[in-house]
């Protein structure tokens, strides 16, 4: 898998994108809903990766600043056929990497309370990760988990 910064003039990118928030569409109701569609992954300050194996997506990964010093993790998600084979892992990777050349402190992450984020929620949690309030704008929310991991130097 070759990892790369986002070209959001790629129609793939797009669909991707889009099966990412139709995946969240039946999970929660929309205030509950805190996805990025490909309009705001292209604010100032949002960061995209993009791994992708060939022709085909396998993963995405953003940074989005909270604060300074402070970002959230958002857009993670695999290919549903490759779940399981480390893109997560080095998509993760990637982000923290780059958060940290950057002098960046602390990344947080919003996700799902329900079953249906589970894994990610372990995943997060075998990363570093650990809970958290909910930082930036984000509410308490029964449906939202929030975590949070302090970066020290590399």
């Amino acid at each position: 898998m070759h990892i790369t910064r986002a070209d959001f003039g790629d129609p793939r990118l797009a669909a991707f994108l889009q099966a990412h928030l139709d995946d969240m569409e039946p999970t929660a109701p929309p205030e509950s809903r805190h996805a990025l569609d490909l309009t705001a992954l292209q604010a100032d300050g949002v960061r995209l990766w993009v791994g992708a194996d060939g022709e085909r997506i396998l993963g995405t990964v953003a940074l989005a600043a909270v604060a300074h010093g402070h970002e959230e993790l958002k857009s993670m998600r695999t290919e549903p056929h490759a779940r399981g084979t480390g893109v997560a892992t080095r998509l993760l990777a990637q982000a923290l990497e780059d958060a940290r050349r950057r002098g960046v402190s602390q990344v947080s992450l919003e996700t799902g309370s329900m079953e249906f984020f589970e894994p990610a929620r372990r995943f997060y949690a075998r990363a570093g990760f650990t809970p958290c309030e909910p930082f930036g704008s984000y509410v308490e929310d029964p449906l939202s988990t929030f975590m949070t991991l302090e970066l020290g130097p590399r």
